[in-house]
Protein backbone atom coordinates (compact mmCIF):
# COMPACT_ATOMS: atom_id res chain seq x y z
CA UNK A 1 0.00 0.00 0.00
CA UNK A 2 1.43 3.29 -1.27
CA UNK A 3 2.38 6.02 1.71
CA UNK A 4 -1.05 8.19 0.36
CA UNK A 5 -3.31 5.70 0.51
CA UNK A 6 -1.92 4.69 4.34
CA UNK A 7 -1.93 8.31 5.60
CA UNK A 8 -5.86 8.14 4.15
CA UNK A 9 -6.67 5.35 5.59
CA UNK A 10 -5.53 6.65 9.15
CA UNK A 11 -7.12 9.76 8.59
CA UNK A 12 -10.23 8.04 7.81
CA UNK A 13 -9.92 6.02 10.93
CA UNK A 14 -9.13 9.23 13.29
CA UNK A 15 -11.87 10.30 15.28
CA UNK A 16 -12.96 13.91 14.44
CA UNK A 17 -12.41 17.43 15.70
CA UNK A 18 -15.24 18.12 18.36
CA UNK A 19 -17.90 20.27 16.71
CA UNK A 20 -21.45 21.20 17.05
CA UNK A 21 -22.02 18.64 13.91
CA UNK A 22 -19.32 15.67 15.11
CA UNK A 23 -20.59 16.39 18.73
CA UNK A 24 -20.93 12.82 20.65
CA UNK A 25 -24.61 12.20 21.88
CA UNK A 26 -24.50 13.62 25.64
CA UNK A 27 -26.85 10.17 26.63
CA UNK A 28 -23.96 8.10 24.94
CA UNK A 29 -21.84 9.37 27.83
CA UNK A 30 -23.81 8.77 30.71
CA UNK A 31 -24.39 5.00 29.20
CA UNK A 32 -20.79 4.40 29.01
CA UNK A 33 -20.49 5.62 32.74
CA UNK A 34 -23.30 4.46 33.96
CA UNK A 35 -21.98 0.92 32.79
CA UNK A 36 -18.84 1.72 34.35
CA UNK A 37 -20.65 2.24 37.26
CA UNK A 38 -22.76 -1.06 37.01
CA UNK A 39 -19.70 -2.88 37.02
CA UNK A 40 -18.22 -1.36 40.40
CA UNK A 41 -21.51 -2.31 42.36
CA UNK A 42 -20.65 -5.76 41.27
CA UNK A 43 -17.43 -6.55 42.44
CA UNK A 44 -15.33 -5.28 46.33
CA UNK A 45 -11.97 -6.49 44.35
CA UNK A 46 -9.63 -3.52 44.73
CA UNK A 47 -7.42 -4.29 41.48
CA UNK A 48 -10.54 -4.37 39.31
CA UNK A 49 -11.86 -1.13 41.37
CA UNK A 50 -8.78 0.34 40.45
CA UNK A 51 -9.36 -0.42 36.62
CA UNK A 52 -12.44 0.79 36.44
CA UNK A 53 -11.01 4.47 38.12
CA UNK A 54 -8.03 4.04 35.60
CA UNK A 55 -10.28 3.35 32.86
CA UNK A 56 -12.74 6.35 33.60
CA UNK A 57 -9.72 8.92 34.08
CA UNK A 58 -7.72 8.10 31.23
CA UNK A 59 -11.05 8.74 28.65
CA UNK A 60 -11.70 11.80 30.67
CA UNK A 61 -8.37 12.81 30.67
CA UNK A 62 -8.04 12.03 26.75
CA UNK A 63 -11.80 13.75 25.49
CA UNK A 64 -12.87 17.01 28.14
CA UNK A 65 -13.06 19.75 26.64
CA UNK A 66 -12.69 23.22 28.49
CA UNK A 67 -16.14 23.67 29.20
CA UNK A 68 -16.84 24.55 33.10
CA UNK A 69 -18.82 21.29 33.84
CA UNK A 70 -15.65 19.27 32.40
CA UNK A 71 -13.48 20.66 35.61
CA UNK A 72 -15.70 18.64 38.33
CA UNK A 73 -13.82 15.69 37.47
CA UNK A 74 -11.52 16.40 40.27
CA UNK A 75 -13.65 17.33 42.64
CA UNK A 76 -15.64 14.26 42.71
CA UNK A 77 -12.03 12.51 43.20
CA UNK A 78 -12.18 14.24 46.08
CA UNK A 79 -15.32 13.38 47.12
CA UNK A 80 -14.67 9.79 46.23
CA UNK A 81 -11.31 10.33 48.34
CA UNK A 82 -13.05 11.69 51.78
CA UNK A 83 -15.85 8.97 51.24
CA UNK A 84 -12.99 6.23 51.88
CA UNK A 85 -11.73 7.98 54.58
CA UNK A 86 -14.43 8.18 56.47
CA UNK A 87 -15.20 4.62 56.11
CA UNK A 88 -11.76 3.51 57.32
CA UNK A 89 -12.24 6.25 60.07
CA UNK A 90 -15.72 4.76 61.15
CA UNK A 91 -14.03 0.85 61.22
CA UNK A 92 -11.50 2.16 63.34
CA UNK A 93 -14.01 4.31 65.86
CA UNK A 94 -16.83 1.80 65.54
CA UNK A 95 -15.51 -1.03 64.51
CA UNK A 96 -16.38 -3.72 62.07
CA UNK A 97 -18.68 -6.65 61.57
CA UNK A 98 -15.81 -8.82 60.29
CA UNK A 99 -13.94 -10.84 63.05
CA UNK A 100 -10.20 -10.85 62.84
CA UNK A 101 -6.99 -12.85 63.82
CA UNK A 102 -4.99 -9.59 62.86
CA UNK A 103 -4.81 -6.90 65.82
CA UNK A 104 -3.05 -3.73 64.35
CA UNK A 105 -4.06 -1.84 67.59
CA UNK A 106 -6.46 -1.16 70.52
CA UNK A 107 -7.84 1.73 71.09
CA UNK A 108 -9.27 2.31 74.68
CA UNK A 109 -12.72 1.53 74.73
CA UNK A 110 -15.76 3.62 76.06
CA UNK A 111 -18.04 1.77 77.95
CA UNK A 112 -22.01 2.22 76.72
CA UNK A 113 -25.29 1.74 77.69
CA UNK A 114 -27.33 -1.57 77.56
CA UNK A 115 -29.60 -0.44 75.16
CA UNK A 116 -26.84 0.42 72.88
CA UNK A 117 -25.73 -3.15 72.98
CA UNK A 118 -24.21 -4.40 69.46
CA UNK A 119 -22.09 -0.69 68.91
CA UNK A 120 -18.91 0.25 70.40
CA UNK A 121 -16.46 2.67 70.52
CA UNK A 122 -12.97 2.17 70.79
CA UNK A 123 -11.39 -1.49 71.24
CA UNK A 124 -9.48 -3.78 69.05
CA UNK A 125 -8.87 -3.07 65.21
CA UNK A 126 -7.98 -5.90 63.14
CA UNK A 127 -6.16 -6.12 59.57
CA UNK A 128 -9.20 -7.98 58.36
CA UNK A 129 -11.79 -5.32 59.73
CA UNK A 130 -9.91 -2.62 58.01
CA UNK A 131 -9.59 -4.33 54.69
CA UNK A 132 -13.25 -5.05 54.69
CA UNK A 133 -13.91 -1.50 55.18
CA UNK A 134 -11.44 -0.76 52.53
CA UNK A 135 -13.22 -2.63 50.17
CA UNK A 136 -16.71 -1.40 50.69
CA UNK A 137 -15.07 2.31 50.89
CA UNK A 138 -13.77 2.01 47.43
CA UNK A 139 -16.70 0.32 45.64
CA UNK A 140 -18.49 3.84 46.50
CA UNK A 141 -15.90 5.70 46.09
CA UNK A 142 -15.41 4.39 42.32
CA UNK A 143 -19.33 4.80 41.60
CA UNK A 144 -18.58 8.19 42.43
CA UNK A 145 -15.59 8.88 40.00
CA UNK A 146 -17.78 7.02 37.43
CA UNK A 147 -20.51 9.55 37.88
CA UNK A 148 -17.96 12.80 38.05
CA UNK A 149 -16.68 11.33 34.63
CA UNK A 150 -20.22 11.67 33.30
CA UNK A 151 -20.13 15.03 34.80
CA UNK A 152 -16.80 16.31 32.69
CA UNK A 153 -17.84 14.34 29.36
CA UNK A 154 -21.68 14.84 29.08
CA UNK A 155 -22.05 18.52 28.03
CA UNK A 156 -25.41 18.95 30.35
CA UNK A 157 -27.60 21.23 28.25
CA UNK A 158 -27.60 18.96 25.04
CA UNK A 159 -28.26 16.04 27.23
CA UNK A 160 -31.35 18.11 28.28
CA UNK A 161 -32.82 19.08 24.77
CA UNK A 162 -32.66 14.92 24.38
CA UNK A 163 -35.43 14.19 27.23
CA UNK A 164 -38.64 13.41 26.10
CA UNK A 165 -41.16 16.33 26.58
CA UNK A 166 -42.60 14.86 29.49
CA UNK A 167 -39.61 14.95 31.57
CA UNK A 168 -38.64 18.44 30.22
CA UNK A 169 -39.18 20.64 33.80
CA UNK A 170 -37.47 17.78 35.98
CA UNK A 171 -34.44 17.60 33.17
CA UNK A 172 -33.85 21.50 34.07
CA UNK A 173 -34.00 20.94 37.29
CA UNK A 174 -31.49 18.36 37.61
CA UNK A 175 -29.33 20.02 35.11
CA UNK A 176 -29.46 23.18 37.02
CA UNK A 177 -28.36 21.25 39.95
CA UNK A 178 -25.65 19.43 38.16
CA UNK A 179 -23.73 22.99 37.02
CA UNK A 180 -24.47 24.52 40.21
CA UNK A 181 -21.14 22.48 41.65
CA UNK A 182 -18.95 22.48 38.73
CA UNK A 183 -19.54 26.98 37.99
CA UNK A 184 -19.24 26.80 41.91
CA UNK A 185 -15.78 25.49 41.45
CA UNK A 186 -15.03 27.51 38.72
CA UNK A 187 -15.78 30.40 40.95
CA UNK A 188 -13.98 29.40 44.01
CA UNK A 189 -10.41 29.14 41.79
CA UNK A 190 -11.34 31.85 39.94
CA UNK A 191 -11.15 34.56 42.93
CA UNK A 192 -8.24 32.25 44.58
CA UNK A 193 -6.32 33.14 41.19
CA UNK A 194 -7.33 37.16 41.68
CA UNK A 195 -6.20 37.05 45.42
CA UNK A 196 -2.68 35.69 44.15
CA UNK A 197 -2.66 37.66 41.72
CA UNK A 198 -2.67 40.92 43.51
CA UNK A 199 -0.41 39.24 45.82
CA UNK A 200 -2.48 38.17 48.64
CA UNK A 201 -2.74 34.76 50.23
CA UNK A 202 -5.08 32.46 49.16
CA UNK A 203 -5.19 30.09 52.07
CA UNK A 204 -6.47 29.87 55.69
CA UNK A 205 -9.85 30.66 57.19
CA UNK A 206 -9.32 34.49 56.35
CA UNK A 207 -8.77 33.80 52.78
CA UNK A 208 -11.62 31.71 52.57
CA UNK A 209 -13.95 33.45 54.56
CA UNK A 210 -13.24 36.69 52.31
CA UNK A 211 -13.86 34.39 49.12
CA UNK A 212 -16.96 32.85 50.00
CA UNK A 213 -19.06 36.26 49.91
CA UNK A 214 -17.92 36.69 46.01
CA UNK A 215 -18.46 33.07 45.33
CA UNK A 216 -22.12 33.45 47.42
CA UNK A 217 -22.83 36.72 45.36
CA UNK A 218 -21.91 35.30 42.17
CA UNK A 219 -24.31 32.36 42.61
CA UNK A 220 -27.45 34.84 44.01
CA UNK A 221 -27.14 36.58 40.13
CA UNK A 222 -26.70 33.62 38.35
CA UNK A 223 -29.60 32.17 40.06
CA UNK A 224 -31.98 35.86 39.03
CA UNK A 225 -30.54 35.61 35.54
CA UNK A 226 -31.23 31.69 35.44
CA UNK A 227 -35.11 32.63 36.65
CA UNK A 228 -35.39 35.37 34.15
CA UNK A 229 -34.28 33.49 30.99
CA UNK A 230 -36.55 30.25 31.95
CA UNK A 231 -39.92 32.57 32.48
CA UNK A 232 -39.13 34.45 29.41
CA UNK A 233 -38.41 30.80 27.57
CA UNK A 234 -41.67 29.98 28.73
CA UNK A 235 -40.76 27.47 31.50
CA UNK A 236 -43.85 25.63 33.42
CA UNK A 237 -46.79 26.37 31.02
CA UNK A 238 -47.82 23.33 29.00
CA UNK A 239 -50.63 22.55 26.21
CA UNK A 240 -54.59 21.57 27.72
CA UNK A 241 -55.11 17.98 27.38
CA UNK A 242 -58.21 16.09 28.56
CA UNK A 243 -57.83 14.83 32.10
CA UNK A 244 -58.71 11.53 31.45
CA UNK A 245 -55.30 11.59 29.11
CA UNK A 246 -53.42 12.69 31.93
CA UNK A 247 -54.64 10.34 34.11
CA UNK A 248 -54.02 7.57 31.79
CA UNK A 249 -50.74 8.75 31.37
CA UNK A 250 -49.91 8.68 35.41
CA UNK A 251 -51.41 5.22 35.33
CA UNK A 252 -48.57 4.22 32.66
CA UNK A 253 -45.54 5.71 33.61
CA UNK A 254 -46.32 4.87 37.62
CA UNK A 255 -46.76 0.91 36.53
CA UNK A 256 -44.29 1.45 34.19
CA UNK A 257 -41.75 2.92 36.99
CA UNK A 258 -43.09 -0.24 39.00
CA UNK A 259 -42.68 -2.61 36.76
CA UNK A 260 -39.14 -1.68 36.43
CA UNK A 261 -38.38 -1.69 39.70
CA UNK A 262 -39.64 -5.10 40.02
CA UNK A 263 -38.31 -7.11 37.26
CA UNK A 264 -34.92 -5.13 38.24
CA UNK A 265 -35.00 -6.55 41.51
CA UNK A 266 -35.62 -10.25 39.78
CA UNK A 267 -33.34 -10.35 37.88
CA UNK A 268 -30.86 -9.49 40.98
CA UNK A 269 -32.73 -12.60 42.91
CA UNK A 270 -31.69 -15.60 42.09
CA UNK A 271 -35.18 -16.84 42.57
CA UNK A 272 -37.14 -14.46 40.35
CA UNK A 273 -34.92 -14.92 37.07
CA UNK A 274 -37.89 -16.62 35.91
CA UNK A 275 -40.15 -13.47 35.99
CA UNK A 276 -37.46 -10.84 36.35
CA UNK A 277 -36.95 -10.03 32.12
CA UNK A 278 -40.58 -10.16 30.96
CA UNK A 279 -41.65 -8.21 33.73
CA UNK A 280 -39.00 -5.50 32.77
CA UNK A 281 -39.67 -5.32 29.50
CA UNK A 282 -43.55 -4.81 30.35
CA UNK A 283 -42.74 -2.26 33.18
CA UNK A 284 -39.91 -0.22 30.25
CA UNK A 285 -43.21 -0.49 27.45
CA UNK A 286 -45.59 1.00 29.51
CA UNK A 287 -43.00 3.60 31.01
CA UNK A 288 -42.29 4.50 27.71
CA UNK A 289 -45.66 4.68 26.55
CA UNK A 290 -46.57 7.20 29.34
CA UNK A 291 -43.54 9.23 28.67
CA UNK A 292 -44.93 9.46 25.01
CA UNK A 293 -48.18 10.53 25.85
CA UNK A 294 -46.83 12.82 28.47
CA UNK A 295 -44.92 15.10 25.90
CA UNK A 296 -48.26 15.82 24.23
CA UNK A 297 -48.29 18.46 27.08
CA UNK A 298 -45.23 20.14 26.07
CA UNK A 299 -45.12 23.22 23.87
CA UNK A 300 -41.49 23.65 23.08
CA UNK A 301 -39.66 22.57 20.02
CA UNK A 302 -35.87 21.11 19.02
CA UNK A 303 -33.49 23.09 17.05
CA UNK A 304 -31.06 20.95 15.85
CA UNK A 305 -31.41 17.85 17.73
CA UNK A 306 -28.41 15.84 18.47
CA UNK A 307 -28.06 12.66 16.59
CA UNK A 308 -27.46 9.32 17.70
CA UNK A 309 -24.83 8.00 15.39
CA UNK A 310 -22.16 4.96 15.45
CA UNK A 311 -19.64 6.61 17.35
CA UNK A 312 -22.52 7.11 20.05
CA UNK A 313 -23.53 3.43 19.82
CA UNK A 314 -19.80 2.33 20.46
CA UNK A 315 -19.42 4.83 23.32
CA UNK A 316 -23.02 3.15 24.97
CA UNK A 317 -21.77 -0.70 23.87
CA UNK A 318 -18.50 -0.39 25.96
CA UNK A 319 -19.99 0.60 28.94
CA UNK A 320 -22.70 -2.21 28.44
CA UNK A 321 -20.13 -4.57 27.73
CA UNK A 322 -17.90 -3.81 30.63
CA UNK A 323 -20.80 -4.06 33.24
CA UNK A 324 -21.80 -7.26 31.00
CA UNK A 325 -18.32 -8.95 31.56
CA UNK A 326 -18.50 -8.10 35.13
CA UNK A 327 -22.23 -9.65 36.09
CA UNK A 328 -20.69 -12.67 33.95
CA UNK A 329 -17.43 -12.94 36.08
CA UNK A 330 -19.62 -12.54 38.87
CA UNK A 331 -21.52 -15.47 38.32
CA UNK A 332 -19.27 -17.93 37.44
CA UNK A 333 -16.21 -17.01 39.92
CA UNK A 334 -17.87 -14.79 42.97
CA UNK A 335 -15.17 -15.24 45.32
CA UNK A 336 -12.47 -13.40 42.78
CA UNK A 337 -14.85 -10.77 42.07
CA UNK A 338 -15.76 -10.26 45.90
CA UNK A 339 -13.31 -11.33 47.64
CA UNK A 340 -13.62 -12.39 51.65
CA UNK A 341 -11.66 -10.66 54.04
CA UNK A 342 -11.27 -13.71 56.58
CA UNK A 343 -9.06 -15.19 55.81
CA UNK A 344 -6.40 -12.36 55.62
CA UNK A 345 -5.05 -12.75 51.90
CA UNK A 346 -4.03 -10.70 49.06
CA UNK A 347 -6.63 -10.31 46.37
CA UNK A 348 -6.11 -11.91 42.66
CA UNK A 349 -7.33 -10.22 39.08
CA UNK A 350 -8.89 -12.39 37.12
CA UNK A 351 -7.67 -11.92 33.73
CA UNK A 352 -10.96 -12.38 31.46
CA UNK A 353 -12.84 -9.87 33.53
CA UNK A 354 -9.83 -7.10 33.68
CA UNK A 355 -9.21 -7.64 29.82
CA UNK A 356 -12.92 -6.84 28.78
CA UNK A 357 -12.86 -4.13 31.30
CA UNK A 358 -10.37 -2.86 29.03
CA UNK A 359 -13.19 -1.99 26.17
CA UNK A 360 -14.20 0.92 28.63
CA UNK A 361 -11.20 2.35 26.95
CA UNK A 362 -12.48 2.49 23.61
CA UNK A 363 -14.73 6.04 23.84
CA UNK A 364 -11.11 7.36 23.83
CA UNK A 365 -10.85 6.52 20.24
CA UNK A 366 -13.89 6.64 18.83
CA UNK A 367 -15.69 9.88 20.36
CA UNK A 368 -14.57 13.20 18.87
CA UNK A 369 -11.43 14.89 19.91
CA UNK A 370 -11.69 18.35 21.91
CA UNK A 371 -10.53 20.86 19.67
CA UNK A 372 -6.57 22.07 20.61
CA UNK A 373 -6.19 24.69 22.85
CA UNK A 374 -3.42 26.36 21.26
CA UNK A 375 -4.03 25.31 17.88
CA UNK A 376 -4.48 28.44 15.37
CA UNK A 377 -7.22 27.53 12.74
CA UNK A 378 -9.47 29.68 10.64
CA UNK A 379 -12.68 29.77 12.33
CA UNK A 380 -15.51 28.46 10.17
CA UNK A 381 -19.16 28.74 9.70
CA UNK A 382 -20.00 25.98 12.39
CA UNK A 383 -18.16 27.54 14.79
CA UNK A 384 -20.46 30.80 14.18
CA UNK A 385 -23.68 28.86 15.08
Amino acid sequence: MSPVHTSRLAAGLRAPEDSRAAALHAGAWWLWALGLATAASRTTNPLLLALLVAVSGYVVAARRTDAPWARAYGTFVKLALLVLAIRLVFAVLLGSPIPGTHTLFVLPEVPLPDWAQGVRLGGRVTAEGLLFAFQDGMRLATLLICVGAANALANPARLLKSLPGALYEVGVAVVVAMTFAPHLVADVQRLRAARRLRGRSDRGVRAILQVALPVLEGALERSVALAAAMDARGYGRSARVPRSVRLFTNVLTLGGLLGVCAGTYGLLAAEGAVFGLPLLLLGLAAALAGLRLGGRRAVRTRYRPDRWGPRAWLVAASGGAVAAAMLWGAASDPQLLNPPAVPLAAPELPLWPAALTLLGLLPAVVAPRPPDAGADRAPTKEDSR
